[in-house]
C-alpha cells in the first residue's frame, strides 16, 4: 500500500467516524436486574434514570437466582395500561437468564414506566425519563393507576427527583 492510499483510507475512516451521530458513539446507559442472595428482594438498579433522546438503554440480568424481563406498560403487551409516550414503541425483552442483556433506543421524549413480568407484584418496576418537560412533544408520567399493584405504584421514582439526580436507586437500595 502506498502513502497516498494510506492517507485516503485514513481520511475516509475519520470522516465516517465524524458522520456517526453522538448517540451511536456513546456507551449505553446500564440498568441492572438484581436480587438478594435468598431472592426475597428484586429490583432494577437504578430504578429511575434520566437520559437524552436517542440514548441506548441496556438491561442486564445480574441476578444469579432469577430470570427477569424489562417490559413497558402498554396495551399491546399483555393488555397492560399505557405508561409510555403515545409516539413511543413498546418493548418486551422476554425472559432474560442471568447475564443475558437486552437493549432499546429511546427517541421519543417523555416518561417510560417498565416492569419485570414475574416480579411486578414485588415492586420490580422502573422509570426512564427521556429529555425534559421543555422538549417538544414531551409526555409526563401516567396518572391513572390502572391495574398496577400497590407495590409497583409505590416504587416509581418521582420525575423531578430523576431529573435532579440523573439516577435513583430502588426503595430500600440495591438488593444485593
Amino acid at each position: 500500500m502506498n502513502r497516498r492510499t494510506l492517507i485516503i483510507r485514513g481520511a475516509a475512516v475519520l470522516l465516517a467516524a465524524r458522520a456517526r451521530p453522538a448517540s451511536a458513539q456513546a456507551a449505553p446507559v446500564l440498568i441492572e436486574m438484581k436480587g438478594s442472595p435468598r431472592g426475597e428482594r428484586v429490583a432494577f438498579v437504578p430504578s429511575g434514570v434520566g437520559v437524552a433522546p436517542g440514548t441506548v438503554v441496556r438491561f442486564v440480568n445480574r441476578d444469579a437466582g432469577n430470570s427477569h424481563t424489562a417490559t413497558t406498560y402498554h396495551p399491546d403487551i399483555l393488555d397492560r395500561p399505557q405508561r409510555i409516550p403515545d409516539a413511543a414503541q413498546p418493548w418486551d425483552s422476554d425472559l432474560l437468564l442471568p447475564e443475558d442483556a437486552f437493549e432499546v433506543t429511546l427517541t421519543v421524549p417523555g416518561v417510560y414506566d417498565f416492569y419485570c413480568v414475574p416480579h411486578e407484584h414485588a415492586g420490580m418496576v422502573g422509570r426512564i425519563v427521556v429529555g425534559t418537560p421543555d422538549d417538544t412533544g414531551w409526555q409526563g408520567p401516567a396518572t391513572d393507576p390502572g391495574d398496577l399493584p400497590d407495590a409497583a405504584l409505590a416504587a416509581f421514582a418521582a420525575v423531578d427527583v430523576i431529573l435532579a439526580q440523573g439516577a435513583v436507586l430502588p426503595p430500600g437500595g440495591d438488593p444485593t
